[in-house]
C-alpha cells in the first residue's frame, strides 16, 4: 500500500526531533549560553539526571514510533487519543513548572531559588516576572511541544477525511 506522507507529518517528526534532540542534550552537552550543565549537576545526581533523561527520551521515542508507523496511513483512534492525550499531559507538565508560576506566581516561591541555580546563568528574551525567567532553550522546547500538538490535532481531525 502506497503511504501518502503529507508536509504536516513531515512538520511532526522534525518537531519530534527537536524534542528528542531537546531531552538527550539538555542536561548533559554544553551549549555555551543556552544550557549550564556545571549548574544542573550540582543540583541533581548523576542516577537523577539520567532517569529523567532516559524517560523523557523513551516518551518522545514512543511517539515518533506511532508516528512512524501509521505515517501516510489512517491512523486508528486509539492511536489519535494517545497521541494528542500524551502529548497534552506533557505540556500540563511545562505549564505547571514553567509558565504558571512565571505568569501567576502560582508556585514560584518554591522554583524560584532552584531555577536561579540551574538557569539563572543560560541565556533568556522574556524578562523576569515572579522571580522567574523561562530560558530560551526551555521556551524552544516548549513553543516545539505546542506546536507539534497542534500538528498533531490538525493530522488527527484531517485524517478522517482522507478518501483511501
Amino acid at each position: 500500500m502506497k503511504r501518502d506522507i503529507r508536509f504536516s507529518e513531515k512538520l511532526l517528526l522534525a518537531g519530534f526531533s527537536f524534542i528528542l534532540l531537546f531531552m538527550i542534550v539538555q542536561d548533559w552537552v554544553p551549549l555555551g549560553s543556552l544550557n549550564d550543565v556545571q549548574a544542573i549537576a550540582e543540583d541533581r545526581s548523576f542516577n537523577e539526571l539520567f532517569l529523567v533523561t532516559l524517560i523523557g527520551v523513551v516518551q518522545i521515542l514512543l511517539l515518533m514510533t506511532f508516528v512512524v508507523i501509521f505515517i501516510g496511513k489512517r491512523y486508528p483512534i486509539w492511536i489519535k487519543l494517545w497521541l494528542v492525550i500524551h502529548q497534552i499531559c506533557i505540556f500540563a507538565g511545562v505549564l505547571i513548572d514553567w509558565w504558571i508560576p512565571y505568569f501567576f506566581g502560582y508556585g514560584a516561591e518554591q522554583r524560584v531559588e532552584r531555577y536561579n541555580q540551574m538557569f539563572g546563568d543560560t541565556h533568556s528574551f522574556l524578562p523576569e516576572l515572579n522571580g522567574i525567567v523561562p530560558n530560551t532553550l526551555h521556551t524552544m522546547f516548549h513553543t516545539t511541544l505546542l506546536i507539534c500538538i497542534i500538528l498533531t490535532i490538525y493530522i488527527m481531525v484531517t485524517d478522517s477525511r482522507k478518501t483511501r
